[in-house]
């Protein structure tokens, strides 16, 4: 770690000071410690999602501390040092950053009184072992070891077992690794996996896996209450038991009730507990796992001792059969009383004559021995080798031992009580399941990150030494169970065959009680741990408010307690104890923690290979390909344990993840998952960068130019709605827009105009991208956005503008003349071009149009838009049942038959539905109308262009426009400043009239009546009059086909050449779509769209 050294300077003078070079000196006045408010500490809102408004610490109030500000070595930044705080401010919040976890003390002292706000918390001074090592060694041995442990060594065989024993630890060792690299790279509030995963991977694996992490750990609470029923009706007070079986096989039934019905008293009486107070459990947790500790070494010592002196447990055995022990008294069919031989209670229970040479007798007793046999031989006997490999039992198969002599004869089903057997079907994937509950818990050490001294060193090596730890034991365990224990009596689980004793208590050393009452207060322990912390975990989700209906459960008592997440795990719980069967119980939280465990590994595979820049932890141990590797075991297992409780956690897991994503968790928690898009975009980006899209992949990016008022609303939102139509949610669609202004002083403004087009945008259900650009003139803002959107390959390829509404009567020509300029930009740029005339009268996204057509005025050929246009409207609900008529315009010399022949052709070809029709235009005489409409036109061009403001109202309409713009800087869409930036006049204008001046004024007034009759005297252009005649007549047409249609598209005529005919422009196109309700102006960009070629 860096070491720093401050080494105090004097004060200089002022003289001195003006005269230095750098710093001299430093000073920590400004420390923080005179603002003792502890919310003020990493900006951030609570749940992970920093401020935007700050990216830095919150300074406190500014104004209080401005003199503070003025340090003589700061002066250069004295102005930022309200959101550029100091580095002493800095690194003394950041000293100060606590990290409470809920319903601690130190989050009740935080949120009781204003008082309790001043103390300073509680410096964490846990180490390695009190607060890492030991609370996960008492969460990882739990009862699985002490139930079912020797179980499965006598199913599954030594090898077997070490098998599942290695599968199950290298899983969780690799996890571990994964989750110390995520642990030590940064500080992990309470949450503790949830925490991890939902910062890494985002809020929508965060919910699912979080919600999966809370199932498992109620589970777990329903789990170790199971177990401690069990310990207590099997082994503590069997006379405890509410319901008796009426029948010798309906044992397994009414033992399921009595675990039913005392699991639920004694998970209310623990739900009270955990209600009451946390701080009882905490107590009690060392006690607990003094008991756990205790009994493992006890059952060390009894297999140490059984070497010389092996405990006395006799198993009897009928041939190779074993009988329940605590049904007789002696092992023998008949006793000596006195010198007479009378038939023993074994024989009672087999026969049911009263003397010996009677034959009502089971026959497998008749014709078998009865033997026994020591059911602990002990490490040196040898045993080990005939529990090396595997017996797995149907359930209801009698325990047998192989190496004992049996004659096969059919017995009575009346006497199947009198032998032990299997209560379930057993398998390797079903041992699985049931062992890896008890190689989880390693968790433990992350969830109280807050309370350790140096986290980033103690959770890695605390986790993982837990972990090895454990393992030994379990490796260990395995072995001595196979070497001391006589096999029967392993496979019997629940001690038939030595008088109803605990298997593992009979190993251990001093007496059998010390495995069950250890084994009980450990179970139970564990149990309120898991109360403890699965409301907890459910409490931190609810906070996140990333999952709505889970709200409520945030809330709780004053103190943090979480009240209704308790409650509710306590209902789920109680779930898990109507099952009742341990066995059943512990797949299914196995599935809930291998998925968790598996995003874990996930997190860290993504985060290393993405390295991204925030991606630095502490422990460096670890690699992508051990994170794999540890995924694809928890993905193994889990379909190894139980293929079916598998898919319905991942079922789960998904349907939670499509919620959070529905819903739109608008957490911004800089995750991998994120980081990893960002990747993939970058990657395609790159790949589309080899070449221009073929023309079969072509469909229209739109770059949508939106006009805002004077209160920043999008003024005609129904071009949004035709841009949702045409897209259906496929491909590229930015919308842009222009503020006029200064970018230094309109940054807020084009800020608020983003946010009011991204409302917009999602009301449309517009998907894409939103840009706005400040520029002095909005002519080239447009220009700018037209050059500037896009990234790479994923570039705009069309623009879609609104016309001009209201040209004609405004005499500002900058309205049209932008308009003109954007239509010349576009075809610079080769991009296509859509102007939907009349967009106040599309259809919105709610309409349905039942009937009608959508016509298409194919009068040249710019690469099929008009084709593709009409197809791809018709894929949204609003258009799909409109018809699609085509009409093409044959000329003089054109054959129209052979034409519409041809056009049938080319359609079929194109995959494309729609009627076709030529029509002829073979009047090409210039009517009267066309010749007067043109000379309108001209004489209004020629009166605009002699219209000439006197200098003094010329200046005074500078002045107003200045002053209108200087309140409103947002610029018309169309309507641009002039390209002669005019002047602003002084506040008085002041002119000096001469003689030469009068006069030039008089000459100007004469000449009006002269001006006036050469406007009347104007002949028209002969050019203008045919382009008038082409649009008169075309207009002519398309109204009569098509005054009925929902939409007319129409080839888009390109603007002069020359820029003195503009506003003629506007006239021929005002002509050619005169009486049509919807029209849209498409103009090509010069390439194919459309092809005939599959």
């Amino acid at each position: 770690m860096p070491h720093f050294t401050v080494v105090p300077v004097k004060d200089q003078a002022q003289s001195n000071y003006d005269s230095l070079e750098g710093i001299n000196w430093v000073d920590y006045r400004d420390t923080g410690q005179e603002n003792h408010d502890h919310q003020d500490t990493v900006s951030s809102d609570g749940h992970g999602s920093h401020k935007e408004d700050s990216p830095f610490l919150n300074s406190g109030d500014a104004a209080s501390k401005r003199n503070d500000f003025y340090d003589r070595n700061l002066a250069l930044f004295e102005e930022e040092l309200d959101i550029r705080p100091k580095v002493s401010s800095l690194l003394s919040r950041l000293v100060n950053y606590t990290n409470i976890t809920q319903g601690a003390k130190e989050h009740e002292e935080e949120e009781s009184t204003e008082a309790s706000r001043r103390k300073t918390p509680k410096s964490p001074n846990m180490g390695t072992l009190m607060g890492v090592y030991l609370p996960c060694l008492q969460n990882i041995f739990g009862v699985i070891l002490f139930l079912r442990l020797t179980w499965i060594v006598g199913m599954a065989g030594i090898m077997q077992s070490l098998l599942i024993v290695l599968m199950c630890c290298s899983c969780t060792m690799l996890t571990a690794i994964s989750m110390s690299a995520i642990a030590t790279n940064g500080v992990v509030p309470a949450g503790g996996a949830y925490f991890m995963i939902s910062r890494s991977l985002g809020p929508e694996f965060g919910g699912a896996v979080g919600l999966c992490f809370y199932l498992g750990t109620t589970f777990a609470s329903a789990m170790y209450i199971l177990g401690a029923i069990e310990i207590f009706l099997k082994y503590l007070f069997p006379q405890a038991a509410i319901f008796h079986a009426t029948d010798p096989l309906g044992g397994d039934s009414a033992m399921l009730n009595n675990m039913r019905v005392y699991g639920s008293i004694c998970l209310t009486l623990m739900a009270v507990v955990v209600f009451v107070g946390v701080k009882y459990v905490n107590k009690l947790a060392s006690l607990f796992l003094a008991c756990v500790i205790i009994s493992i070494v006890s059952i060390y010592a009894g297999a140490i001792k059984s070497m010389t002196h092996p405990p006395e447990f006799s198993i009897c055995m009928l041939g190779n059969r074993t009988l329940v022990r605590d049904r007789f008294d002696v092992c023998a069919k008949t006793v000596m009383e006195g010198n007479i031989s009378v038939p023993s209670q074994l024989w009672h229970r087999f026969c049911l004559a009263e003397n010996t040479s009677s034959a009502q007798c089971d026959d497998y007793f008749i014709q078998n021995n009865v033997t026994e046999i020591q059911g602990i031989p002990g490490l040196g006997s040898g045993i080990i080798s005939d529990n090396m490999w595997g017996n797995y039992l149907q359930k209801g198969q009698i325990l047998e031992k192989a190496g004992l002599h049996s004659v096969d004869a059919h017995g009575t089903m009346d006497n199947f009580g009198m032998y032990a057997s299997a209560d379930i079907a057993t398998s390797f994937t079903l041992l699985v399941g049931i062992f890896f509950p008890s190689a989880t818990g390693i968790m433990a050490g992350s969830n109280r990150s807050g309370d350790l001294r140096d986290a980033q060193k103690s959770i890695p090596v605390g986790t993982i030494l837990a972990i090895t730890t454990t393992s030994l034991v379990y490796f260990s365990s395995v072995v001595l169970f196979g070497s001391c224990i006589e096999g029967v009596v392993l496979r019997d689980k629940f001690g038939d065959a030595v008088r109803k004793n605990l298997v593992v208590g009979t190993l251990s050393w001093p007496s059998p009680w010390v495995i069950v009452i250890g084994s009980f207060f450990s179970t139970v322990g564990a149990g309120l741990q898991s109360l403890t912390g699965a409301p907890r975990l459910l409490q931190a989700i609810a906070k996140d408010n990333i999952i709505p209906f889970l709200r409520v459960f945030g809330h709780g008592k004053t103190n943090g307690e979480p009240t209704w997440a308790l409650l509710l795990t306590g209902l789920i719980a109680e779930l898990g104890i109507l099952i009742a069967s341990l066995d059943m119980v512990a797949p299914i939280l196995s599935m809930f923690f291998l998925m968790c465990y598996l995003f874990v590994n996930l997190a860290c595979a993504v985060q290393t290979l993405l390295r991204t820049p925030n991606w630095r932890p502490r422990f460096k141990y670890y690699h992508w390909a051990l994170s794999f590797l540890g995924m694809s075991m928890c993905l193994a297992l889990m379909f190894i344990s139980s293929w079916y409780y598998a898919i319905v956690a991942m079922f789960i897991a998904g349907m939670i993840y499509k919620y959070i994503e529905y819903q739109g968790a608008e957490k911004e928690w800089g995750d991998g998952i994120r980081g990893l898009s960002l990747s993939a975009a970058r990657y395609a980006l790159l790949r589309l960068e080899v070449g221009p899209p073929h023309t079969k992949n072509w469909r229209p990016q739109l770059l949508v130019l939106l006009k805002l008022d004077e209160d920043l609303h999008v003024k005609y939102p129904r071009l949004l709605t035709f841009a949702s139509q045409l897209k259906a949610g496929k491909g590229l669609t930015i919308v842009g827009s222009v503020v006029q202004g200064n970018f230094l002083e309109s940054y807020g403004e084009m800020q608020a105009a983003e946010q009011a087009i991204k409302n917009m945008m999602e009301i449309e259900r517009v998907k894409g991208f939103c840009q706005v650009v400040v520029a002095s003139k909005v002519r080239e803002g447009i220009v700018h956005l037209i050059q500037s959107c896009g990234l790479g390959g994923m570039m705009h390829n069309t623009v879609v503008m609104g016309w001009p509404y209201g040209w004609r009567q405004s005499e500002d020509p900058r309205a049209w003349k932008t308009f003109i300029n954007t239509v010349r930009c576009t075809t610079a740029a080769h991009l296509a071009l859509m102007v939907p005339k009349n967009v106040s009268f599309y259809p919105s996204n709610h309409e349905r149009f039942t009937e009608g057509s959508i016509d298409v005025w194919w009068i040249v050929h710019d690469g099929g838009m008009l084709m593709l246009l009409p197809f791809l409207l018709k894929q949204h609900k609003v258009w799909r049942k409109c018809m699609m008529r085509i009409f093409t315009v044959a000329q003089m010399d054109d054959n129209s038959i052979q034409m519409k022949k041809d056009l049938a052709t080319f359609l079929y070809q194109l995959r494309i539905e729609a009627e076709v029709e030529v029509v002829e235009m073979h009047d090409s005489d210039i009517s009267a109308y066309t010749y007067e409409r043109t000379l309108m036109m001209e004489q209004r061009s020629q009166m605009l262009r002699q219209m000439r403001l006197s200098s003094a109202e010329r200046q005074r309409e500078a002045q107003l426009v200045k002053d209108r713009h200087s309140l409103v800087r947002m610029g018309s869409l169309y309507s641009d400043e002039e390209e002669e930036v005019v002047e602003a006049p002084p506040e008085k204008v002041q002119m000096t009239w001469t003689r030469e001046k009068c006069e030039a004024e008089r000459r100007n007034r004469s000449n009006a009546p002269e001006n006036f009759r050469e406007l009347m005297s104007l002949k028209p252009d002969q050019s203008n009059v045919r382009r008038m005649h082409t649009a008169v007549k075309l207009n002519e047409v398309i109204v009569n086909r098509s005054h009925d249609a929902r939409l007319v598209l129409l080839n888009m005529p390109g603007p002069p050449r020359d820029t003195d005919g503009d506003e003629n422009y506007m006239e021929f196109l005002e002509v050619l779509t005169e009486g049509l309700e919807r029209v849209l102006l498409v103009r090509g960009g010069g390439r194919e769209v459309i092809t005939i070629y599959s």
